[in-house]
């Protein structure tokens, strides 16, 4: 299994409106792709010196070849729509992390 981990700082002045966004839109479209199973947004609960908010999405795929498919057939096209609503207020970087054992108390 492998987790998709994008972290977004985002400026206090379009918060609201790209949270709106991520749950009603982007989200709901990077499932669509049906390369993930599931999604999941935290909130960084450290204060950014830079600023602004902090989140981290994490999306689960089955592996690393349907990862690098959504690379290549989505990922352009769902990254523009972001970057074209809210240009440098949000900014993003990209973690690949594989499961190695998860637990439960």
């Amino acid at each position: 299994m492998i987790l998709y981990n994008v972290t977004l700082n985002i400026d206090d002045s379009i918060h609201s409106q790209w949270l709106q966004w991520m749950h009603d839109i982007h989200i709901p479209d990077v499932l669509a792709t049906g390369k993930f199973s599931s999604a999941r947004l935290v909130k960084v609960v450290v204060e950014e010196e830079m600023g602004g908010q902090t989140y981290a999405v994490q999306y689960t795929a089955p592996d690393r070849a349907t990862l690098e498919r959504y690379y290549a057939e989505d990922a352009p096209r769902l990254r523009a729509d972001g970057i074209r609503l809210f240009g440098d207020k949000m900014l993003a970087f990209r973690t690949e992390l594989e499961l190695v054992s998860e637990h439960t108390a």
